[in-house]
């Protein structure tokens, strides 16, 4: 099996959190200080009980509501508006997310749910991460030599067990090109199948003969 890149190889382990009664200006200042757009609110146990992101910084300084929010216009749109606490701004239930999701799982996820980042957590539901868009976007931008290392390395070698050579490996802003033989027609599609299933890989472009065929 090729391995997939999870949500636990792409997070960010240090994470940088605040306590439900951190003051409105702690919050800001945290946020400014670190260069973040958001930070889990956790518990005294470390389990995410909600988010305050920037957004909701700046809608508290103009004393108004989102009105295109999940909120609306109502009073616990406003209550936000109007916090004074990490606890109160907040937005929650948080949306969290698991170690072992695959990348297209927590982007699903992140589209789903309408956020930028998702806390990631244990079994325990204790905070062990946090995952972002740009996490995942850099997940499937790999550089094309490690690209068709895989390829070569774990496809060709390891999986089909094709000597070293067998296969030319080209790969060019994601995109694969196989030139070579291939002892049965039926491995074609299956080399095909495998590649395209290498992170990064945007196409497959498979120029194979078979010894029968020659």
């Amino acid at each position: 099996m090729l391995h997939r890149r999870t949500v636990g190889d792409v997070m960010t382990e240090e994470v940088v959190t605040l306590r439900p009664d951190a003051s409105f200006h702690e919050v800001a200042a945290l946020l400014d200080a670190n260069d973040i757009a958001a930070a889990p609110v956790v518990d005294e146990d470390g389990a995410p009980i909600g988010v305050v992101s920037a957004s909701d910084v700046l809608r508290h300084e103009t004393g108004m509501p989102d009105p295109r929010g999940p909120d609306g216009d109502d009073e616990h749109a406003w209550g936000k508006a109007r916090a004074r606490t990490a606890g109160a701004l907040m937005s929650s239930p948080v949306h969290t997310a698991r170690a072992d999701w695959t990348i297209p799982r927590a982007a699903r996820e992140l589209r789903r749910r309408h956020v930028k980042q998702l806390p990631v957590v244990d079994d325990n539901g204790l905070l062990t991460g946090i995952v972002s868009r740009s996490d995942l976007l850099d997940a499937f931008i790999r550089p094309d030599v490690e690209i068709r290392s895989e390829v070569e390395q774990d496809v060709l070698g390891r999986i089909l067990g094709l000597d070293e050579g067998t296969i030319a490996v080209e790969v060019r802003e994601g995109a694969v090109t196989l030139r070579g033989q291939v002892p049965e027609p039926r491995l074609g599609p299956v080399m095909v199948g495998l590649c395209q299933g290498v992170d990064g890989v945007v196409d497959v472009d498979a120029r194979l003969v078979t010894a029968r065929a020659r």
